[in-house]
């Protein structure tokens, strides 16, 4: 199936997906799965919980080492 989006929303998909890190083709299937099979009273994931905690999801940039986050090294 081929999709034709107008500008306004293929720009709004490709700059989320880069937010995300994923593909605009991976987002735009999630989010439509997340809507479609939600609606028809089928979970996409097998647990309700897990897809709660992956929907919270956020990309921070890169992790701070352990050593950053010891006593000595926030007073560095």
């Amino acid at each position: 199936m081929v999709i034709k989006l107008t500008p306004e929303i293929e720009a709004a998909l490709i700059d989320s997906a880069r937010r995300q890190g994923v593909s605009p083709e991976a987002l735009a299937n999630s989010v439509l799965r997340e809507r479609l099979i939600s609606v028809a009273g089928v979970s996409a994931m097998p647990d309700e919980w897990e897809q709660a905690i992956l929907g919270l999801a956020s990309d921070c940039g890169v992790s701070l080492p352990h050593s950053a986050l010891s006593s000595e090294g926030l007073y560095e």
